[in-house]
């Protein structure tokens, strides 16, 4: 398949720069996969299309204060974006100038709070850095560090928590799982009081978010990979719902691909693990575990709207999304969502 085929117009006024005022209250459109059909909802209408033993998977990560602006030794101007931990002060670094920051360059960060030295390039074009400081280093970040909102959102956040969602909990993510951020406690206290199960997964997200496609042929696209882990009990809620042949419904991009990569080929059954993922998903997948997904809309020629077409039906998304950009619905990060049931 052609990278064209997965171009939408999108006016820029519908990217939502800023969250609407309560999160279960933007819009919701929902998709059923069998009758082709398209409905127009809010998102706490999502209630009506769960059902008792379906199985709603949700990913906990945490968003860390992950941009940091600092200065090299020669008084240059520097943007750091951590993408990923390695291991100890170790991390995959996203960098502007990339050009100018070559191995062993140094650059401080918060008056010297913070410190940092590029040990190598990847093939990716990020660097490999080594951090130095005295303390905590996530403290440190919360003291200097932003917020990594997406590059098309211009507008300032004005609270941090408004880009989590209200279950995070394992910090380690360059982004947020943004079809989560439309749940309130509330929504999800009676999603559990109607029998429906909550089991969570971790996977940290990293540059893969960041990442057009450039290549003609989407197929010789190359996915980044990404962190990954199920607890044990997580699974077993997982597979309790696939065995009674009730539904796994993933809550974002990022939780599918997490259960795709770990799931029985043949069963789709899940168990606890832990590793890293690079699971491209477009049209002509099979999928092996969820039956459902809870999105927000995704940017043109995207693996994400790749893998969203993957689940719907090419055709048919494409035709959903001429929708919401006609109903004027709010796309991105900050926007509305869509279930695929």
């Amino acid at each position: 398949m052609e990278l064209k085929e997965f171009y939408y117009d999108l006016p820029e006024e519908l990217i939502a720069q800023v969250p609407i005022k309560n999160r279960d209250e933007s819009r919701l459109m929902v998709l059923d996969r069998n009758n082709k059909t398209i409905e127009d909802k809010i998102f706490k209408d999502i209630i009506d299309y769960l059902e008792p033993g379906d199985c709603l998977v949700r990913n906990n990560t945490k968003v860390i204060p992950a941009r940091l602006y600092g200065k090299k030794e020669t008084g240059a101007n520097v943007e750091f974006v951590l993408l990923k931990n390695i291991e100890g002060d170790i991390w995959e670094v996203m960098c502007r100038p990339g050009n100018k920051l070559h191995i062993g360059t140094k650059v401080v960060f918060g008056d010297g709070l913070l410190k940092a030295e590029i040990l190598d390039t990847t093939e990716d074009g990020t660097r490999k850095v080594k951090f130095s400081y005295n303390g905590i280093f996530n403290e440190i970040l919360d003291q200097i560090g932003l917020m990594p909102l997406p590059p098309y959102i211009h507008e300032s956040l004005k609270e941090n928590d408004r880009y989590q969602t209200v279950y995070a909990k394992y910090e380690g993510s360059a982004a947020a799982p943004t079809a989560g951020l439309h749940f309130t406690p509330e929504l999800l206290q009676k999603i559990e009081e109607k029998g429906v199960k909550i089991a969570n997964v971790t996977l940290h997200v990293g540059i893969g978010t960041f990442r057009p496609v450039k290549e003609k042929n989407i197929e010789d696209h190359h996915m980044h990979t990404e962190h990954y882990y199920i607890k044990k009990e997580d699974a077993d809620k997982i597979n309790e719902a696939k065995l009674a042949g009730k539904r796994v419904i993933a809550v974002g991009t990022t939780s599918c691909r997490t259960l795709e990569t770990i799931a029985d080929e043949k069963t789709g059954l899940v168990k606890e693990c832990e590793g890293d993922t690079g699971i491209y998903i477009y049209p002509g997948y099979k999928f092996k575990c969820i039956d459902g997904l809870i999105t927000n809309f995704h940017l043109p020629e995207s693996t994400l709207l790749m893998l969203v077409s993957a689940l719907a039906g090419k055709d048919y998304m494409m035709k959903a999304y001429e929708h919401a950009v006609k109903e004027k619905y709010r796309f991105f990060s900050f926007g509305d969502a869509m279930i695929i049931i």
